[in-house]
Protein backbone atom coordinates (compact mmCIF):
# COMPACT_ATOMS: atom_id res chain seq x y z
CA UNK A 1 0.00 0.00 0.00
CA UNK A 2 1.07 3.57 -0.64
CA UNK A 3 2.54 5.41 2.33
CA UNK A 4 2.77 9.12 3.06
CA UNK A 5 4.86 11.05 5.53
CA UNK A 6 2.95 12.71 8.35
CA UNK A 7 3.72 16.37 7.93
CA UNK A 8 7.22 17.56 7.22
CA UNK A 9 9.09 15.22 9.54
CA UNK A 10 6.71 12.60 10.95
CA UNK A 11 6.50 8.85 10.38
CA UNK A 12 5.50 7.18 7.11
CA UNK A 13 1.89 5.98 7.35
CA UNK A 14 -0.12 3.66 5.14
CA UNK A 15 -2.72 5.87 3.43
CA UNK A 16 -5.47 3.78 4.99
CA UNK A 17 -5.03 3.24 8.71
CA UNK A 18 -6.86 0.86 11.01
CA UNK A 19 -8.99 2.61 13.63
CA UNK A 20 -9.03 0.39 16.70
CA UNK A 21 -11.79 2.00 18.74
CA UNK A 22 -14.00 -1.08 18.32
CA UNK A 23 -11.53 -3.32 20.16
CA UNK A 24 -12.69 -4.04 23.69
CA UNK A 25 -16.12 -2.61 22.98
CA UNK A 26 -17.68 -4.31 19.96
CA UNK A 27 -14.82 -6.79 19.51
CA UNK A 28 -13.20 -9.20 21.96
CA UNK A 29 -9.64 -10.54 21.64
CA UNK A 30 -10.45 -13.17 19.03
CA UNK A 31 -12.53 -10.87 16.83
CA UNK A 32 -10.03 -8.03 17.22
CA UNK A 33 -7.15 -10.32 16.30
CA UNK A 34 -8.96 -11.37 13.12
CA UNK A 35 -9.33 -7.72 12.09
CA UNK A 36 -5.67 -7.02 12.88
CA UNK A 37 -4.53 -10.04 10.86
CA UNK A 38 -6.62 -8.89 7.90
CA UNK A 39 -5.13 -5.40 8.15
CA UNK A 40 -1.58 -6.73 8.16
CA UNK A 41 -2.33 -9.00 5.20
CA UNK A 42 -3.80 -6.05 3.29
CA UNK A 43 -0.72 -3.87 3.81
CA UNK A 44 -1.98 -1.57 6.56
CA UNK A 45 0.94 -0.40 8.68
CA UNK A 46 -0.80 2.39 10.59
CA UNK A 47 -2.71 1.27 13.71
CA UNK A 48 -4.55 3.95 15.66
CA UNK A 49 -5.80 3.43 19.22
CA UNK A 50 -6.12 5.32 22.52
CA UNK A 51 -6.01 4.62 26.22
CA UNK A 52 -9.72 5.50 26.45
CA UNK A 53 -10.76 2.82 23.92
CA UNK A 54 -12.04 -0.09 25.93
CA UNK A 55 -10.80 1.62 28.13
CA UNK A 56 -7.32 0.16 27.79
CA UNK A 57 -8.58 -3.07 26.24
CA UNK A 58 -7.97 -1.89 22.68
CA UNK A 59 -4.28 -1.42 23.45
CA UNK A 60 -4.17 -4.82 25.16
CA UNK A 61 -5.69 -6.58 22.15
CA UNK A 62 -3.19 -4.92 19.81
CA UNK A 63 -0.26 -5.78 22.05
CA UNK A 64 -1.36 -9.39 22.44
CA UNK A 65 -1.93 -9.86 18.71
CA UNK A 66 1.07 -8.15 17.12
CA UNK A 67 3.75 -10.09 18.99
CA UNK A 68 6.91 -10.35 16.89
CA UNK A 69 5.34 -8.25 14.11
CA UNK A 70 5.31 -5.12 16.23
CA UNK A 71 8.19 -3.54 14.26
CA UNK A 72 6.22 -3.87 11.01
CA UNK A 73 3.67 -1.23 12.06
CA UNK A 74 3.41 2.36 13.19
CA UNK A 75 1.61 2.26 16.54
CA UNK A 76 -0.34 5.39 17.35
CA UNK A 77 -2.10 5.90 20.66
CA UNK A 78 -3.46 8.83 22.63
CA UNK A 79 -3.46 10.10 26.19
CA UNK A 80 -6.38 11.93 27.78
CA UNK A 81 -5.90 15.11 29.84
CA UNK A 82 -6.36 15.28 33.58
CA UNK A 83 -9.90 14.55 34.84
CA UNK A 84 -12.15 17.60 34.58
CA UNK A 85 -12.98 17.47 38.27
CA UNK A 86 -9.31 17.60 39.24
CA UNK A 87 -8.17 21.22 39.72
CA UNK A 88 -5.17 22.32 37.73
CA UNK A 89 -1.86 22.81 39.51
CA UNK A 90 1.54 23.21 37.88
CA UNK A 91 2.93 19.81 36.94
CA UNK A 92 -0.32 17.87 37.05
CA UNK A 93 -0.54 17.55 33.26
CA UNK A 94 3.08 16.47 33.06
CA UNK A 95 2.45 13.73 35.63
CA UNK A 96 -0.69 12.61 33.78
CA UNK A 97 1.16 12.32 30.46
CA UNK A 98 4.10 10.36 31.86
CA UNK A 99 1.84 7.94 33.76
CA UNK A 100 -0.40 7.47 30.72
CA UNK A 101 2.57 6.71 28.50
CA UNK A 102 3.92 4.07 30.86
CA UNK A 103 0.52 2.39 31.10
CA UNK A 104 0.08 2.39 27.32
CA UNK A 105 3.55 0.90 26.80
CA UNK A 106 2.64 -1.93 29.16
CA UNK A 107 -0.70 -2.66 27.50
CA UNK A 108 0.80 -2.48 24.00
CA UNK A 109 3.70 -4.75 25.06
CA UNK A 110 6.25 -2.46 23.46
CA UNK A 111 9.17 -0.27 24.45
CA UNK A 112 8.09 2.78 22.44
CA UNK A 113 5.03 4.49 20.97
CA UNK A 114 5.59 5.51 17.36
CA UNK A 115 3.03 8.32 17.29
CA UNK A 116 1.70 9.76 20.55
CA UNK A 117 -1.38 11.97 20.40
CA UNK A 118 -2.75 14.54 22.79
CA UNK A 119 -6.32 13.22 22.51
CA UNK A 120 -7.86 16.49 23.73
CA UNK A 121 -6.16 19.70 24.84
CA UNK A 122 -6.19 20.50 28.54
CA UNK A 123 -8.31 23.67 28.90
CA UNK A 124 -6.31 25.03 31.86
CA UNK A 125 -2.74 23.76 31.55
CA UNK A 126 -0.24 25.84 29.56
CA UNK A 127 0.60 24.27 26.22
CA UNK A 128 4.26 24.51 27.23
CA UNK A 129 3.74 22.06 30.11
CA UNK A 130 2.33 19.37 27.88
CA UNK A 131 4.98 19.84 25.21
CA UNK A 132 7.77 19.71 27.79
CA UNK A 133 6.46 16.41 29.16
CA UNK A 134 6.14 14.97 25.67
CA UNK A 135 9.66 16.15 24.84
CA UNK A 136 10.89 14.22 27.90
CA UNK A 137 9.32 11.06 26.52
CA UNK A 138 10.86 11.62 23.09
CA UNK A 139 14.31 12.17 24.58
CA UNK A 140 13.90 9.02 26.68
CA UNK A 141 13.10 7.00 23.55
CA UNK A 142 9.63 6.06 24.78
CA UNK A 143 7.90 8.08 22.06
CA UNK A 144 9.09 8.73 18.51
CA UNK A 145 6.70 11.35 17.12
CA UNK A 146 4.01 13.65 18.51
CA UNK A 147 0.62 14.77 17.25
CA UNK A 148 -2.46 16.63 18.46
CA UNK A 149 -6.14 15.80 18.12
CA UNK A 150 -9.42 17.69 18.35
CA UNK A 151 -7.76 21.10 18.38
CA UNK A 152 -8.58 24.46 16.85
CA UNK A 153 -6.53 26.31 14.29
CA UNK A 154 -5.37 28.73 16.99
CA UNK A 155 -4.24 25.84 19.21
CA UNK A 156 -2.22 24.39 16.33
CA UNK A 157 -0.46 27.75 15.91
CA UNK A 158 0.11 28.19 19.66
CA UNK A 159 1.69 24.74 19.98
CA UNK A 160 3.97 25.39 17.01
CA UNK A 161 5.18 28.70 18.47
CA UNK A 162 5.76 27.11 21.88
CA UNK A 163 7.82 24.29 20.36
CA UNK A 164 9.87 26.77 18.35
CA UNK A 165 10.59 28.80 21.47
CA UNK A 166 11.63 25.80 23.57
CA UNK A 167 13.53 24.00 20.85
CA UNK A 168 11.89 20.75 21.95
CA UNK A 169 9.85 18.16 20.10
CA UNK A 170 6.90 19.44 18.09
CA UNK A 171 3.64 18.07 16.76
CA UNK A 172 4.04 16.55 13.29
CA UNK A 173 0.35 16.02 12.63
CA UNK A 174 -3.17 16.45 13.89
CA UNK A 175 -6.20 14.17 13.91
CA UNK A 176 -9.61 15.68 13.19
CA UNK A 177 -13.09 14.65 12.20
CA UNK A 178 -13.32 15.26 8.48
CA UNK A 179 -15.47 13.72 5.78
CA UNK A 180 -17.49 14.63 2.71
CA UNK A 181 -20.33 15.28 5.12
CA UNK A 182 -18.47 17.03 7.97
CA UNK A 183 -16.23 19.79 6.63
CA UNK A 184 -16.04 22.45 9.35
CA UNK A 185 -12.29 21.86 9.80
CA UNK A 186 -11.68 23.34 6.36
CA UNK A 187 -12.32 26.84 7.72
CA UNK A 188 -9.46 27.14 10.23
CA UNK A 189 -7.90 23.81 11.19
CA UNK A 190 -6.81 22.67 7.74
CA UNK A 191 -5.25 26.04 6.81
CA UNK A 192 -3.41 26.14 10.15
CA UNK A 193 -2.10 22.62 9.60
CA UNK A 194 -0.81 23.60 6.17
CA UNK A 195 0.89 26.70 7.57
CA UNK A 196 2.62 24.72 10.33
CA UNK A 197 3.50 21.78 8.02
CA UNK A 198 1.37 19.28 9.91
CA UNK A 199 -0.06 16.18 8.30
CA UNK A 200 -3.76 15.55 8.85
CA UNK A 201 -5.27 12.20 9.83
CA UNK A 202 -9.08 12.30 9.41
CA UNK A 203 -11.25 10.14 11.66
CA UNK A 204 -14.93 9.23 11.15
CA UNK A 205 -14.31 9.40 7.37
CA UNK A 206 -17.55 7.49 6.78
CA UNK A 207 -19.69 9.68 9.07
CA UNK A 208 -20.34 6.76 11.42
CA UNK A 209 -21.42 4.60 8.48
CA UNK A 210 -23.72 7.00 6.65
CA UNK A 211 -21.18 7.18 3.80
CA UNK A 212 -21.12 3.40 3.34
CA UNK A 213 -24.69 3.24 2.05
CA UNK A 214 -25.80 0.90 4.85
CA UNK A 215 -28.47 3.34 6.06
CA UNK A 216 -31.54 4.08 3.97
CA UNK A 217 -33.93 7.00 4.18
CA UNK A 218 -36.96 6.02 6.28
CA UNK A 219 -35.68 2.48 6.97
CA UNK A 220 -34.81 0.90 10.32
CA UNK A 221 -31.13 0.98 11.25
CA UNK A 222 -29.33 -2.35 10.70
CA UNK A 223 -29.00 -4.35 13.95
CA UNK A 224 -25.62 -3.81 15.60
CA UNK A 225 -24.86 -0.69 13.56
CA UNK A 226 -23.57 2.47 15.23
CA UNK A 227 -26.82 4.32 14.66
CA UNK A 228 -28.78 1.44 16.21
CA UNK A 229 -26.50 1.26 19.24
CA UNK A 230 -25.86 4.95 19.91
CA UNK A 231 -28.68 7.46 19.46
CA UNK A 232 -26.27 10.39 19.66
CA UNK A 233 -24.71 9.41 16.33
CA UNK A 234 -28.08 8.89 14.68
CA UNK A 235 -29.34 12.21 16.01
CA UNK A 236 -26.31 13.95 14.59
CA UNK A 237 -26.30 12.53 11.07
CA UNK A 238 -29.81 11.39 10.19
CA UNK A 239 -31.48 14.22 8.29
CA UNK A 240 -33.18 14.50 4.92
CA UNK A 241 -30.54 16.87 3.58
CA UNK A 242 -27.82 14.37 4.44
CA UNK A 243 -29.66 11.56 2.66
CA UNK A 244 -30.02 13.90 -0.33
CA UNK A 245 -26.25 14.28 -0.38
CA UNK A 246 -25.64 10.55 0.07
CA UNK A 247 -27.94 9.70 -2.83
CA UNK A 248 -26.24 12.26 -5.05
CA UNK A 249 -22.75 11.03 -4.12
CA UNK A 250 -23.76 7.39 -4.60
CA UNK A 251 -24.83 8.19 -8.15
CA UNK A 252 -21.64 10.19 -8.76
CA UNK A 253 -19.46 7.25 -7.66
CA UNK A 254 -21.48 4.67 -9.61
CA UNK A 255 -21.11 6.68 -12.82
CA UNK A 256 -17.35 6.27 -12.40
CA UNK A 257 -17.44 2.59 -11.49
CA UNK A 258 -16.98 3.06 -7.75
CA UNK A 259 -18.92 2.80 -4.51
CA UNK A 260 -19.92 5.49 -2.06
CA UNK A 261 -17.39 4.13 0.46
CA UNK A 262 -14.63 4.40 -2.15
CA UNK A 263 -15.66 7.98 -2.86
CA UNK A 264 -15.59 8.89 0.84
CA UNK A 265 -12.06 7.63 1.40
CA UNK A 266 -10.71 8.58 -2.02
CA UNK A 267 -11.97 12.16 -1.65
CA UNK A 268 -10.18 12.57 1.67
CA UNK A 269 -6.93 11.17 0.27
CA UNK A 270 -7.13 13.81 -2.45
CA UNK A 271 -7.12 16.59 0.15
CA UNK A 272 -3.80 18.22 0.98
CA UNK A 273 -2.29 17.69 3.59
CA UNK A 274 -4.04 14.37 4.43
CA UNK A 275 -1.47 11.69 5.24
CA UNK A 276 -3.64 8.74 6.26
CA UNK A 277 -7.36 8.10 6.69
CA UNK A 278 -8.39 6.22 9.85
CA UNK A 279 -11.09 3.67 9.06
CA UNK A 280 -12.53 1.38 11.71
CA UNK A 281 -13.65 -2.16 11.00
CA UNK A 282 -15.45 -4.94 12.84
CA UNK A 283 -14.77 -7.71 10.31
CA UNK A 284 -11.88 -8.71 8.01
CA UNK A 285 -14.13 -8.02 5.01
CA UNK A 286 -14.62 -4.41 6.13
CA UNK A 287 -10.83 -4.06 6.36
CA UNK A 288 -10.45 -5.26 2.78
CA UNK A 289 -13.18 -2.89 1.57
CA UNK A 290 -11.49 0.07 3.27
CA UNK A 291 -8.13 -0.79 1.76
CA UNK A 292 -9.64 -1.13 -1.72
CA UNK A 293 -11.30 2.26 -1.28
CA UNK A 294 -7.90 3.84 -0.69
CA UNK A 295 -6.82 2.97 -4.24
CA UNK A 296 -9.16 5.41 -6.03
CA UNK A 297 -7.39 8.60 -7.07
CA UNK A 298 -9.94 11.22 -7.96
CA UNK A 299 -9.18 13.53 -10.86
CA UNK A 300 -9.19 17.31 -10.69
CA UNK A 301 -12.46 17.22 -12.62
CA UNK A 302 -13.96 14.83 -10.05
CA UNK A 303 -12.96 17.12 -7.19
CA UNK A 304 -14.30 20.20 -8.93
CA UNK A 305 -17.64 18.48 -9.56
CA UNK A 306 -17.92 17.53 -5.89
CA UNK A 307 -17.07 21.04 -4.71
Amino acid sequence: METRRLGGDGPDLSVVGLGCNNFGMKLDLAAGAAVIEAALDAGITHFDTAEMYGPGTSEEIIGATLGTRRDAVVLATKFTPRPQDEPYRPGILRDRIVAACEASLTRLRTDRIDLYYQHYPDPAAPVEEGLAALDELVRAGKVRYLASSNVSGAQISDAARAAEKSGGARFTGTQVEWSLLVREVEREVVPAARTEHLGIVPYFPLASGLLTGKYRRGADFPPGSRFALAARFADRYVADENFDRVERWTEFAAERGHTLLELAIGWLLAQEPVSSVIAGATTPEQVRQNVAAGAWRLTAADLAALG
